[in-house]
Parts: structure tokens; sequence; C-alpha cells
């Protein structure tokens, strides 16, 4: 696990580059959140980064929270960014404070369900699949507004924005268009959050408009 000097020095490199990114696009750098992607790290990690004021942390297994959860206590917001089985909606009702990864209606239903019983809402990004790789989850732009119709109805979930995963390539100019692709969708849609962007290609995506990038490598390596 990497030392606390080494998630010090990494930090201070991405939220130099967060800034340069958002200013190159002329937008104020405080208004990009930074996600701390803490599934290959520990609690130890993690008091690291709360120490350093980072406190969105995600995490995209309800196993692998849990215990995260618990220890960071009331200093975290925690961002579910795996896929939501319908099994462990009543957990992640539990553990999270927001879902940046639903990717059908069954899944926000389940968690609508869920948060019911506990009587809070859940904010929630709906994962959409840009690029149109077989490989990715997500509603399909053209699936969106009806998508976001029927999520609309729903009393537990509030749709807060966008999500969406860019293929992995070696240049991050190639991703550039599935990054504009989103804030497109988004725009006509009044939707103010777009989650985008990750260690290899997340200042191009805030020159595209993101508002959260969800960072891991780039931290903790």
């Amino acid at each position: 696990m990497p030392a606390r000097d080494v998630i010090e020095r990494n930090l201070e490199e991405v939220r130099r580059r967060i800034s340069e990114a958002a200013l190159r696009a002329g937008r104020a750098p405080d208004s990009i959140r930074l996600v701390a992607v803490v599934k290959t790290v520990g609690i130890e990690e993690i008091q690291t980064l709360l120490e350093l004021g980072v406190t969105d942390m995600g995490e995209n297994r309800v196993e692998g929270a849990r215990l995260k959860v618990e220890a960071a206590g009331s200093k975290a917001r925690w961002h579910m960014i795996g896929t939501v089985q319908r099994r462990k909606a009543g957990d992640v009702a539990a553990l999270f404070d927001c879902v940046d990864s639903v990717d059908r209606i069954e899944s926000a239903e389940a968690i609508d369900r869920k948060c019911a019983e506990r009587g809070r809402v859940m904010s929630v990004l709906l994962e959409v699949n840009v690029s149109g790789e077989a490989s990715k989850h997500g509603f399909t732009p053209p699936e969106l507004p009806a998508a976001l119709e029927r999520i609309g109805l729903l009393s537990y979930v509030r749709v807060e924005g966008l999500m969406t995963m860019a293929p992995l390539v070696d240049d991050p100019e190639e991703v550039r268009p599935v990054f504009a692709g989103l804030r497109k969708l988004a725009e006509p849609l009044g939707l103010r959050e777009l989650s985008m962007g990750m260690s290899n290609e997340f200042e191009v995506a805030i020159e595209e408009g993101a508002t959260q990038v969800r960072i891991g490598t780039a931290l903790f390596s």
C-alpha cells in the first residue's frame, strides 16, 4: 500500500492538473469534485485522504465498502460507482450517500424501495453508454429520455446527472467525443452533474464539462 508521502505527492499533482484543466476551459477549479476511487486500498489510506481534505470516496462493491464506511464515519461522502444488483440494493441504501452508476430502470426501482423503507432520498447519476461498447453498462443515448421519465416517477430517488466511462486508449484525445457526447445529452435535459474521466483522461473530461472525476490509479501508484 502507498505511504502517506506518496499519496500526498500524488494528490497535489492531481489537484494541480484538475485546476489547470478547469482554467483552460474557463471554469472554476473548485467546481470540479474529486472522487477518490478507494476499491484497491484500505482504511489507513482513506484516513490519509480525509486528513488531506478529500472527502468523496468511491467504491464499487458493497462488501468492500462496509468496513471503510464504518471507519470513516461522517467525515466521508460515499459514492457507489459499481453496478447495483437488486439483491444488494438494501445494503447500498444503508451504506452509500449517492449512486453514480444506475444503469437500469430496475436498479433505480430497487434503490427506491429500499430507500423508502429507510425514509431517505438517494441522489443518483444515470450511466450512459455513449461509446456504444458492448462491454460497457448503461442506457443508450436513445433510451435516456424514457428512462428519465420512468425514474422521475420514483419518490426516493433523485436524478442529479449522468455518468459515462470512456474506452481505454493511449491518447486521451481519442475519447474527447465521448465526453462531449455526454455533455450534449445532459444539457437539454437540465442535468447539471457529469461524472466522467478517470486517471488516464480526466483532464480532457474536465475540458468537456465534467463536474466529477473518478481518480484511483493516479492517487495510489
